[in-house]
């Protein structure tokens, strides 16, 4: 089974450094990272998205997820496939 996270991130500008580091953290669990967001010439979008696919180690995974809901601009979903 893989497991993958759906991550949104709003108010990027703000919020990605507490995101940034929680990733960092947990880092040993990621085995694929993917960041989306829109961008053009000298604007940057104000939300982003980042996949992530994680390993199996429900006592890490669980540790993270709760970290992760309590991050402000903090939205996911959880696919398991």
């Amino acid at each position: 089974m893989t497991t993958i996270f759906g991550i949104r991130l709003s108010d990027r500008i703000n919020n990605s450094t507490d995101l940034q580091n929680l990733l960092t953290e947990f880092g040993c669990i990621i085995k694929t990272r993917i960041g989306l967001h829109d961008t053009s010439c000298g604007v940057c979008s104000p939300y982003g998205i980042i996949l992530l696919e994680v390993v199996k180690n429900e006592e890490k995974v669980n540790e993270f997820l709760c970290e992760l809901q309590n991050l402000k601009g903090v939205k996911f979903n959880i696919m398991e496939l």
